[in-house]
């Protein structure tokens, strides 16, 4: 699958978020093939649980694996400090971002350890994003710890 493909397959994630009355941010764990092999979307709402951020909880899909530095993490959004450390703590190297205009993440912390970061700009993510903060801007800013 391509980035614009698997962003698609985290957006899909991310609408799911959102229509359950959650944050709309959703996220893909892809193999060295390119095969999903987890998927998650944001839950803190649906659970009260706040470390439920759709990287967590794809990442907790996933399961106990051993190849996690063959792994790529794609996000509807750009993951925060907590997805990130999450992301480097098991060696992920590469991650894929649908979209860091609505909220640009820990980005940098990417860089400063080598991992490859793509960001797609993805219209229907950063539209999802935009209609979200604006109906919830509550609920967002709870999300970012505002």
């Amino acid at each position: 699958m391509s980035d614009k493909e698997l962003v698609r397959e985290a957006y899909l994630e991310a609408k799911k978020g959102y229509d359950e009355g959650g944050l709309p941010i959703g996220s893909v764990l892809v193999d060295a093939k390119g095969a999903i092999v987890a998927r998650g979307h944001n839950m803190r709402v649906q659970t009260g649980d706040p470390t439920a951020h759709a990287e967590v909880v794809c990442l907790r899909n996933a399961g106990r694996r051993r190849d996690w530095p063959e792994l790529t993490l794609v996000s509807s959004l750009s993951p925060c400090v907590m997805c990130t450390g999450t992301t480097l703590l098991y060696r992920i190297p590469r991650v894929v971002v649908g979209e860091n205009k609505n909220f640009l993440g820990a980005e940098d912390l990417f860089a400063a350890r080598g991992v490859k970061l793509s960001v797609l700009q993805d219209p229907d993510c950063v539209a999802l994003m935009e209609k979200f903060v604006r109906e919830k801007p509550d609920l967002w800013n709870e999300d970012i710890g505002l």
